[in-house]
């Protein structure tokens, strides 16, 4: 980490007020490639897009850096553009979001309608309440977080488990971020469509957008995965830990099939492992920048690619328009969560804990996707991953600003 000092210096020094795209993509270059010499990420992939072309496409650093332990790689794979990756909760938008988008188009799902109407284990004198809209805004009162494998080991035990559970919060009254809510949307997608949720996508969504790397437990064959971690050990210290900040009632030893290897093509995140055997609705979708950047294409274009409708202009709209949390249904519009200081009203996107970054500025036809595998350097001595929250910061900002000197938004 000797060089992370330097990293800051360039960080701070670009001023991203080019008159053109070629400097703020050299900026950005020099940003991503001080953090892989400094071994804040191991290696990532940028694409930026501009009124649906690519602009820059560019793969840093290694695919794989280090061992489990971790030892270092004599000979670490380069990164490629082609890599896939572990999006972590980009699945939340990259997959569920869309998904409940197109059921809701289709007359299927009624955002407004309680979710005992799809799944009706999910009763109780509160949970009566709780709508589909409130499980998309994170506004159901759920749990954020909970280790559902301690209780469950396939998705029918933990839609179970988290049926039974008392809710956290008031129904409504507060955005609490909540992997549970969002694996409530994905047993819901596969009960309004009569599919499972992966068949259900790649039918309605993946295959007729012409997607070739996007999927749930994605076969070994194909382009390469990026690595990410040395097992679980975040995870297991939120689980041990009461002083890490998750407060946990269950037994840490109760558990004892934590991974002891590094982590490449399949999803890191325990609850989408463990509990849904890789097909989750929180976790567990790989894909690559350049797949994502299609997605998101497909929503600046509102809904239509290569000419076909496949989304309503209306329902983009209603998924994409900031609630009273600031943020809009299942994409997050805020820069509490986006971190950008100037983004433009409209932009929206997501964040991934393996280290993956999407976001889309229609006010500027613009898409930025930063997908990096931090895991795979393993957590600090204080037992977390490396932020990359200034990169992608910088990164957009540059791109942002570019495009308001060259631009204005009317």
């Amino acid at each position: 980490m000797a060089l992370f000092p330097l990293f800051l210096v360039v960080l701070t020094s670009c001023s991203g007020q080019e008159s053109g795209f070629p400097p703020a993509l050299a900026s950005a270059d020099s940003l991503l490639q001080v953090a892989v010499d400094g071994e804040l990420i191991p290696g990532a992939v940028l694409l930026i897009s501009k009124d649906g072309q690519t602009v820059h496409e560019k793969a840093y650093g290694f695919a794989q850096l280090f061992e489990y332990g971790p030892e270092r790689l004599d000979n670490p794979p380069p990164m490629t553009t082609a890599h896939r990756f572990d999006l972590a909760s980009l699945t939340k938008v990259f997959a569920t979001t869309f998904g409940l988008m197109l059921l809701v188009d289709q007359g299927k799902v009624d955002l407004d309608a309680p979710v005992h109407t799809y799944l009706p284990a999910f009763r109780g004198p509160a949970k009566d309440s709780v709508t589909v809209r409130h499980l998309l805004s994170h506004s159901s009162g759920l749990h954020p977080w909970k280790p559902l494998y301690y209780h469950a080991k396939t998705p029918q035990e933990t839609y179970a488990y988290i049926s039974q559970l008392p809710l956290a919060y008031p129904v409504g009254k507060q955005r609490r971020y909540s992997d549970l809510g969002f694996m409530l949307l994905g047993y819901l997608i596969e009960a309004a469509s009569g599919q499972p949720l992966d068949a259900f996508l790649t039918t309605t969504l993946y295959d007729p957008l012409g997607l070739k790397t996007t999927a749930f437990n994605p076969p070994p064959e194909g382009p390469r995965f990026a690595a990410t971690s040395h097992g679980n050990p975040f995870e297991k210290r939120m689980v041990a830990d009461d002083d890490f900040g998750y407060l946990c009632d269950e037994e840490p030893d109760a558990f004892q099939q934590w991974r002891a290897y590094v982590v490449i093509g399949e999803v890191n995140d325990g609850n989408a492992y463990h509990a849904h055997n890789g097909l989750a609705s929180h976790a567990g979708l790989f894909s690559t920048a350049a797949d994502l950047q299609v997605l998101l294409d497909l929503l600046l274009n509102k809904g239509i690619h290569a000419g076909q409708r496949l989304l309503s202009e209306a329902v983009i709209d209603t998924f994409l328009t900031k609630n009273r949390f600031g943020h809009g249904l299942g994409w997050a519009m805020s820069s509490d969560v986006l971190p950008a200081d100037n983004l433009p009203e409209g932009s929206f996107g997501h964040t991934g804990f393996t280290g993956t970054y999407a976001v889309a500025v229609p006010a500027h036809g613009l898409s930025i996707i930063l997908l990096t595998n931090r895991q795979n350097v393993g957590v600090t001595d204080s037992g977390y991953y490396n932020s990359v929250t200034p990169l992608r910061k910088r990164i957009t900002e540059l791109m942002i600003d570019v495009l308001r000197t060259m631009e204005p938004e009317p």
